[in-house]
């Protein structure tokens, strides 16, 4: 019973890992084509931005999300995702 319940738990863990990383995916995808970064940029961008607000790299891609689709930044993140999208921007890249 004890070995059903430890795979029943990772069972749940890993379908959460599962939706976490689509979610990071499409996240990246919508700073790759609003921010005019390069998609290897997006998750840089997305990790910068989580370590600055120290907000999870998971919740900072969610609000990303609502923000393509209508829905307003929280301040906190407007101006880390703003600096950290300048950062990486073609212009200012120096590889």
């Amino acid at each position: 019973m004890a070995e059903l319940e430890r795979v029943r738990a990772e069972n749940g863990q890993l379908h959460q890992a599962l939706a976490s990383h689509a979610v990071v995916d499409q996240a990246i995808g919508v700073l790759t084509v609003l921010g005019q970064i390069p998609p290897d940029d997006g998750f840089t961008v997305l990790r910068e931005v989580s370590q600055h607000t120290n907000i999870k790299l998971v919740a900072v891609a969610e609000q990303v999300l609502k923000h393509a689709q209508g829905a307003a930044l929280p301040e906190v993140l407007l101006g880390e995702l703003h600096a950290a999208l300048a950062r990486h921007a073609v212009g200012n890249r120096t590889d």
